[in-house]
């Protein structure tokens, strides 16, 4: 009479043999896909960073790109193999969607900002180094990341704006055109010469630095009002040197003002 525990082995072999001829093929041949798709996912990631150099993509980009997409093919492969050995993907699908409804609602903003600098990257409203007015901000654009962007405004403070709230709003790209006009406005008394004052401030902008000549400067009247002339003067600028023109043209308007005797509205 046989041992019991022979019966066992010898049970044991023969469902590992059935187990074998009936599923060794198909967990060999997931195996082989897998190493196989390791090879191939290799060769496309650097063929698609060679690609993305090629093409001039945005460095900040690149990285994400390039992560999206190998993340993506890992994925497909991995449910291409769990497919080919036949292991159940319902439990697997479920999880993956709660996690995508969770990680969803908790990132929504991110979402936003990514999305924001993805467009802003692509599209290019504005780059490096251009001055730009944008959520009550008026600055020089220092960088250009996934997630925000960074401004230096004229009193050297670094402004960090959402991508999310900056794509979405209007922005004012002072830079892109080459040149800005100056505009402001004074007020003398209607006792003054008209002319006089005219050929004044024409002077202070043929004698003031960092103001363009082409196009023309613009001198003339914009209102007149009970106690008071208005004049307007629109001067052209490069972008860079707005504040520092504005202030030299004021302060020059103003001392020939005073050296010509040029009257100012009364008080009160």
């Amino acid at each position: 009479m046989k041992d019991k525990s022979i019966y066992k082995v010898e049970d044991f072999y023969t469902d590992f043999h059935n187990w074998l001829v009936t599923h060794g093929p198909k967990y060999l041949g997931g195996i082989i896909i897998f190493f196989i798709g390791l090879w191939v996912i290799r060769f496309l990631r650097n063929r698609l960073r060679t690609r993305m150099l090629k093409r001039g993509v945005h460095s900040s980009l690149q990285p994400f790109f390039l992560s999206l997409s190998i993340t993506t093919l890992y994925i497909l492969l991995i449910i291409w193999v769990m497919n080919i050995i036949g292991l159940e993907m319902t439990i697997f699908t479920t999880i993956i969607g709660a996690f995508s409804v969770a990680a969803g609602l908790a990132l929504s903003g991110t979402f936003q900002n990514f999305a924001g600098g993805v467009l802003i990257l692509l599209l290019k409203p504005f780059e490096l180094d251009d001055s730009i007015i944008a959520q009550g901000q008026d600055g020089k654009v220092v960088s250009i990341q996934i997630f925000y962007t960074v401004l230096i405004t004229a009193d050297n403070k670094t402004v960090i704006i959402p991508n999310g709230k900056l794509f979405n709003e209007v922005i004012v790209n002072v830079t892109r055109e080459g040149k800005r006009r100056l505009d402001f406005e004074v007020k003398i008394a209607y006792a003054n010469d008209l002319d006089k004052v005219k050929t004044i401030i024409d002077n202070a902008v043929k004698n003031t630095d960092n103001l363009l000549h082409e196009p023309a400067a613009r001198v003339g009247v914009i209102a007149m009002e009970i106690d008071s002339v208005r004049i307007t003067i629109n001067v052209w600028v490069e972008p860079a040197n707005y504040l520092t023109a504005k202030i030299a043209l004021m302060e020059k308007i103003l001392k020939d003002f005073g050296a010509n005797g040029v009257a100012f509205p009364k008080a009160g």
